[in-house]
């Protein structure tokens, strides 16, 4: 195995920034098409039902295909893997922009979530190379991070100004200048890596295995609200693909070269660390999604209002991330920053829970967005350290791929479901008479107030997650713990080496 060459202090932190670009871009697509809908809806005569597979076949290719590009990207080289998919992304963007029809939009969303998968699988793998331990990877994660998840918000505001002023249009042609310049740059900063090679590790077999799972998995779910959670549409899909995942497991056991090495999931820290991010996500997209539809269809505002009610909070989320998460990482370990991030999320969706369908911005909802903000600015990163703390190099991209895997599939798993709490509630108060601000008010209520108790059970997981070896001694000694730095009990130790002649980044 070749050496690592650790790059220098600039190169590192200028490859940094690529790579945050090539993510902005797909994380602000995933929000930003929200509130477009209408429009879209109206001038491309999309029926109700149509509508969705916007949103539908973007999150089918990206969720699906994440675990499998993550793995291509340790084999074929993760510089190749990125710069691909910021390619198939941007191109896929330009066809969005000028579809004219239904049919031609859904295909180019689909084709944004493949180009989405690529580039989304690889980065957080090449970020921890490119950071190998210590305060610079506790700093490098909360930039990542910072960018993230702000840029998840900052869709919502760039969706309503954007469609409110140019049309609807407009929100994929603004991919076009960040991923053709994200494009050159990352051929120019991001050191090439050979990688593996597909005739090492190229396990056919379970590729077409866990792709067919997750993609049917995520269908299973967005669809679940059409059908019903007992429909034999929802059962039938959903034990499926629980077979065709068992199924890969099986195959991952025996396999000369396994996609995903079953010993990684051994690890209590990887294991629980994607268990809390998929319940931490299932309630922050209801914040997001619910929250929006809150504002407009309760408290009246209008899409470009909305999208401006909700900056506060990416705001607070990028000051909480770049100016404190690292240092509170640095000086008490990750574990804790982590619970008491969670916390923090568990509080402000109780108190959205309360808001009343006479309810204020400045009473009811701003409070909400700066606790949401703290709170998720403390976790997410302290959650990506941990999630990739002790990962070997050569296992890197698929544990990537997987760490946003587990984000896909719980934001739409806690989407589907608190819709339809919401949606059966709405219902149930229509029923019994009051109006429809009432009730639909009441059904947003019961979703958040829903989505604060499975937070909680996040917070009671992330309780349960070991400390680092290292995090022990700095307890013993006194002294605080470097995050991100020791392997989890369980986990395969870091070596010094990985398969390629240098280190750029690795996903």
């Amino acid at each position: 195995m070749d050496r690592i060459v650790t790059p220098s202090h600039h190169s590192r932190w200028t490859a940094l920034i690529v790579l945050c670009a090539g993510t902005l871009m797909t994380v602000l697509d995933g929000s930003i098409v929200t509130v477009a809908m209408p429009a879209i809806q109206s001038d491309l005569g999309f029926s109700p039902a149509g509508l969705a597979w916007v949103v539908n076949a973007y999150l089918i290719a990206f969720g699906g295909l994440l675990l499998l590009a993550g793995r291509l990207g340790d084999l074929i080289g993760r510089r190749r893997m990125f710069v691909a998919g910021l390619a198939v992304f941007t191109t896929a963007s330009l066809l969005c922009g000028v579809s004219t029809g239904s049919g031609a939009l859904i295909a180019a969303r689909f084709l944004q979530g493949i180009g989405g998968a690529m580039t989304s699988a690889v980065v957080l793998g090449m970020l921890v190379a490119l950071f190998p331990e210590g305060r610079d990877r506790a700093r490098a994660i909360a930039v990542f991070s910072a960018v993230a998840a702000a840029g998840g918000a900052l869709g919502t505001f760039l969706g309503g100004a954007l469609t409110s002023t140019l049309g609807w249009h407009s929100i994929f042609l603004i991919n076009l200048p960040i991923g053709v310049a994200a494009l050159i740059a990352a051929r120019r900063v991001l050191a090439a890596d050979a990688g593996l090679g597909l005739g090492r590790g190229a396990d056919y077999v379970g590729a077409v295995l866990v792709t067919a799972a997750l993609m049917l998995g995520v269908y299973t779910i967005v669809k679940a609200a059409d059908h019903g959670w007992a429909a034999a549409h929802t059962l039938g899909f959903g034990a499926l693909s629980v077979l065709l995942l068992a199924a890969f497991a099986v195959r991952q056991s025996y396999a000369a070269d396994p996609l995903l090495r079953l010993g990684l999931l051994r690890s209590r820290t990887l294991s629980g660390a994607n268990l809390v991010q998929m319940l931490m996500v299932a309630g922050m997209f209801t914040f997001q999604y619910l929250g929006a539809l809150y504002l407009q269809r309760v408290l009246g505002l209008d899409e470009l209002l909305t999208g401006i009610a909700f900056l506060p909070a990416p705001v607070v989320i990028g000051i909480m991330m770049l100016g404190f998460s690292a240092r509170l990482s640095t000086r008490f370990g990750q574990r804790p920053v982590l619970l008491a991030g969670l916390a923090l999320i568990v509080v402000g969706l109780g108190l959205f829970g309360r808001a009343p369908a006479e309810g204020t911005y400045a009473v009811d909802v701003l409070p909400v967005m700066v606790l949401l903000g703290v709170g998720f600015g403390l976790a997410m990163p302290a959650l990506t350290g941990l999630a990739m703390a002790g990962v070997r190099q050569e296992d890197a991209g698929v544990a990537s791929g997987l760490f946003n895997t587990t984000q896909v599939v719980g934001g739409a798993l806690g989407l589907a479901v608190h819709s339809t709490l919401a949606s059966g509630r709405t219902r149930e108060v229509l029923a019994a008479g009051d109006g429809a601000v009432q009730a639909l008010s009441d059904g947003y209520r019961l979703a958040f107030r829903t989505a604060a108790v499975v937070v909680a059970v996040a917070l009671v997981v992330a309780a349960t997650l070991p400390r680092t070896k290292k995090a022990k001694k700095a307890k013993e000694k006194g002294s605080p713990p470097e995050p991100g730095t020791t392997p989890a009990p369980g986990a395969p130790a870091a070596t010094g080496t990985v398969h390629t002649p240098s280190i750029t980044h690795t996903g």
